[in-house]
């Protein structure tokens, strides 16, 4: 693909990474972008990602070639009436956004079929702003492509090539299937991950016990709860219907599950439980559409001062970028203290190569 200019609106942590991995790329596009706030314009000016200092008006985007969306999803919508008015008819339109119905009912109404192609890349964190983008936040993760009925086949083929050069997992949906899937695998456990911190903040005692010594379990599943709320007010909105038919249907079996708890139906519990252990276990396996995505390794850590900036220090010594390092205080269901995770498969092997050279005892799982 042969871009010349490259807009963005919206520029957060999403569009900042895409921004990157873009100027990356295409040295030569002029890449330039609008967003709510206009130090998140002059810290990507400072950064080197865009070319313009000032927050932008629309009619600033008629020459682009390729305009991402990366602002909340209603506020995507409401852009997509003003580009139609300045785009030129060449122009890709192109969002980041985790739900599409509404945004492709709202191309059709505008007859911008020609002009848009969804996206999503399944990629997120806590963190939040454009100071935490990074182009490797792309790499080995799936983006979602949800094309219109008048997509061209050599634009979503460009498309599909331009994603994979990102380092992603191209993926081609249809937007109503891509809602339902994403509200089952992202948007349901978020609203279980904010239900459930909610729920212990609530019945926790004045010495805050049950936070103290919160475990790995609690941590986990609830660690996405950490994210934007405006963002997930948003998600709400636009995929009420999906979220709602799946927490209906999630609400049953939890009350189904209670029920054979209250009743100690042994086999049924042990069943159910090794059913979720086995699909679980198979998001690891290799397989026609699964790749392994989180490259981690937990080890064991004496208890001593510098034990962790020892291991920092070796991993920064040969090169190797860690993406996450903890501590886990509680050792239920976890093997080892420490865990690390990493951006990349091959920088998870050298570390293991370099740890259990010293003596480190390892565990993957």
């Amino acid at each position: 693909m042969n871009f010349k200019k490259i807009g963005f609106i919206g520029l957060g942590l999403i569009g900042g990474s895409i921004a990157l991995k873009l100027k990356e790329l295409y040295p030569t596009a002029n890449i330039i972008a609008t967003s709510h706030g206009q130090s998140t314009i002059s810290n990507a000016y400072k950064m080197g990602i865009i070319s313009n200092q000032k927050k932008l008006d629309i009619k600033d985007f008629s020459d682009c070639d390729f305009i991402y969306l990366c602002a909340p999803v209603e506020n995507n919508i409401e852009y997509l009436s003003q580009l139609k008015e300045v785009i030129s008819p060449n122009c890709i339109i192109t969002d980041v956004g985790s739900t599409k119905t509404k945004i492709h009912k709202r191309v059709q109404e505008l007859g911008l079929e020609a002009n848009f192609i969804g996206g999503h890349p399944m990629t997120g964190s806590e963190k939040t702003g454009i100071a935490y983008a990074n182009p490797i936040f792309l790499e080995n993760a799936y983006y979602i492509i949800t094309p219109t009925e008048q997509t061209k086949k050599e634009q979503l083929d460009d498309y599909i090539q331009m994603v994979s050069s990102f380092g992603s997992i191209p993926l081609v949906l249809d937007y109503i299937q891509h809602d339902r899937a994403t509200a089952a695998i992202s948007h349901l456990p978020h609203m279980i991950a904010f239900s459930l911190t909610n729920f212990i903040a609530s019945i926790d005692d004045s010495n805050e016990t049950m936070k103290t010594i919160a475990a790995g379990s609690f941590r986990d599943m609830t660690r996405v709860a950490a994210s934007s709320p405006a963002m997930w007010e948003s998600i709400a909105a636009t995929n009420k219907e999906q979220i709602s038919i799946l927490m209906d249907e999630y609400i049953s079996m939890f009350q189904d599950l209670k029920e054979h708890i209250q009743n100690y139906d042994k086999d049924h519990l042990l069943h159910f439980f090794e059913e979720a252990k086995n699909y679980r276990d198979s998001l690891n396996l290799p397989g026609k559409q699964v790749k392994r995505l989180v490259h981690e390794i937990y080890l064991d850590l004496n208890d001593e001062a510098g034990g962790i900036a020892t291991i920092a220090t070796i991993m920064a010594f040969k090169n190797i970028n860690i993406k996450n390092i903890g501590i886990i205080n509680n050792r239920e269901f976890e093997e080892g203290v420490l865990r690390i995770e990493f951006y990349e498969e091959h920088a998870k092997e050298k570390a293991l190569k370099l740890l259990k050279e010293r003596n480190y005892v390892i565990h993957e799982r």
